[in-house]
């Protein structure tokens, strides 16, 4: 696979050709906005709870977005727990890194699935993550990745499609499956449409979090 390095940290203010930029897309998914993000319910989601943490500005992963945002980040992160303790299981965070993005917009999935079902003993992963400096360093020197992790611990991986489709197999996958009624993996049409009252439900649940 072709790397990409000295990948440049800048960014558009907004994308006319990206989802996340416009709001007519996306105003009635969105829960909170800050200065500088928003956390949105995804309108396809996995399983209720499903949300995403989108910077504002249209960086192309987050390790494109700069340490002066790191904070605000990691707040909204200890938010979403706060939220998912409260009404559903501990969150895992997973990110594409562009690698096998759909909207080509840095956007962090966060998924109530309890503790991180990731085994050490398959050393699948290229770095452990212990600040959000791992990842631009990482971006910046290789370009492409995939990020999983928790509160607590975070990896990034090579785009490579045996990892990745090991991570959805096994990690990604069996957290859907272990909280909700689905029985297989659906496409992502099914998951709009069987989703719609899940999103619903997700939004009362923040409404009443956020009172």
């Amino acid at each position: 696979m072709q790397r990409e390095s000295s990948v440049s940290s800048d960014a558009e203010a907004t994308s006319s050709t990206c989802t996340f930029c416009q709001l007519n897309c996306i105003a009635t998914y969105i829960m909170k906005e800050t200065a500088t993000f928003r956390i949105v319910a995804d309108h396809a989601p996995l399983l209720e709870g499903h949300l995403l943490i989108v910077p504002k500005a249209h960086y192309a992963c987050y390790g494109a977005v700069p340490a002066a945002l790191d904070a605000e980040l990691l707040a909204l992160k200890r938010e979403v727990q706060q939220f998912f303790a409260c009404y559903y299981a501990p969150p895992v965070f997973w990110e594409h890194g562009v690698f096998r993005q759909t909207v080509f917009h840095a956007h962090l999935h966060c998924f109530p699935f309890g503790d991180l079902a990731y085994p050490l003993d398959q050393a699948r992963h290229q770095r452990a993550v212990n600040s959000q400096d791992d990842v631009r360093a990482w971006y910046a020197e290789h370009g492409h990745y995939f990020y999983l992790g928790d509160m607590q611990r975070a990896f990034l991986f090579d785009p490579n499609m045996i990892d990745y489709q090991y991570i959805v197999q096994h990690v990604l996958g069996p957290g859907v499956l272990a909280r909700s009624a689905y029985t297989g993996w659906r496409t992502t049409q099914q998951r709009q449409v069987e989703g719609k009252p899940l999103v619903e439900h997700l939004i009362t649940n923040w409404r009443a979090f956020q009172q």
